[in-house]
């Protein structure tokens, strides 16, 4: 029994994994829908990722549409925390310099490690927390390429904005375990709702954009990966996988996402790109110390 619970446990991380595989695409995606405004391109690519949850399940239509009927709870959690992350990223973009609002804002897989420890069954041990911070020095070499990072008073309210986002989608990854019974097909009702959201703060605050020729296929290359299914599989993978080690291997988005913006002509090499990922692989081998041991 319990070597099939590892296994099931340890496919679960591996499902989760996806997700930190998909996200590693989002800056070359996005770099492909250049001119479009946050917002709208949040309610685009959410609603393409509700459209297509809903077509690939459609022969089983009836049980996915009773997946959506949650108490509020659950609504409010995973819609905040997909949504709230979101809202305050943009806001910290906008007003902090963007490699210091995303390393703040970037702080939440180390939160994932720290806060899972208030979890039920679960422990956390100091390997877990010393391969979180290994892997998030690797993080922050690569976003900010071997230099060093200032942080200005002046710029309070976007790192205000970027700690936020931080706490929110560490907390909505916490959270969720605790809905384990909540079936992952629930996630297209929620990325609806997201989509929704995104659509009035973009009335609000924004000025339309009618998308064109390549943009229209970066919005839905968004909506089906790291805004669409990287959501399911990480949906998956918090509930049901090893948490610590999704926390520490999600270092590893900024580095695939850089080595994917080399191959792509749109990022040059430095050195501190090779020690990153030193760091990371580091970080996360030592997080894993104890499923190496069962193994």
């Amino acid at each position: 029994m319990a070597n099939t619970f590892f296994t099931q446990k340890m496919l679960a991380t591996l499902i989760g994994s996806i997700a930190i595989l998909l996200w590693a695409t989002l800056a070359l995606f996005t770099t492909q829908s250049k001119g479009l405004p946050p917002f709208q391109l949040l309610a685009m690519c959410f609603l393409v990722s509700f459209i297509a949850s809903v077509l690939v399940q459609v022969h089983k239509l009836p049980t996915v549409l009773k997946s959506y009927k949650q108490p509020w709870t659950v609504w409010l959690l995973n819609v905040g925390g997909l949504f709230g992350y979101h809202f305050f990223y943009f806001i910290a973009l906008d007003h902090a310099p963007p490699v210091q609002a995303g390393l703040i804002a970037y702080l939440w897989p180390l939160l994932i490690v720290v806060f899972s420890a208030l979890l039920p069954g679960e422990r956390l041990r100091w390997f877990h927390i010393l391969g979180g911070v290994i892997s998030m020095l690797g993080a922050v070499l690569i976003v900010t390429k071997g230099g060093t990072v200032s942080l200005d008073s002046k710029y309070v309210f976007g790192y205000l904005a970027a700690i936020l986002c931080a706490i929110i989608w560490s907390a909505y990854s916490i959270l969720n375990r605790r809905f384990q019974h909540v079936p992952t097909s629930a996630v297209g009702g929620f990325c609806f709702c997201v989509a929704i959201l995104g659509g009035v703060a973009h009335i609000l605050f924004e000025k339309t954009v009618i998308p064109l020729g390549v943009q229209w296929l970066s919005v839905i290359g968004l909506g089906l990966g790291p805004l669409g299914i990287a959501f399911f599989a990480w949906d998956y993978g918090v509930k049901h996988g090893y948490i610590q080690l999704l926390g520490v291997l999600s270092y590893s988005a900024p580095l695939l996402s850089t080595l994917l913006l080399l191959f792509a002509g749109r990022a040059e090499w430095h050195f501190s790109i090779l020690l990153a990922c030193l760091l990371i692989i580091i970080g996360a081998l030592i997080a894993s110390l104890d499923l190496l041991k069962k193994q």
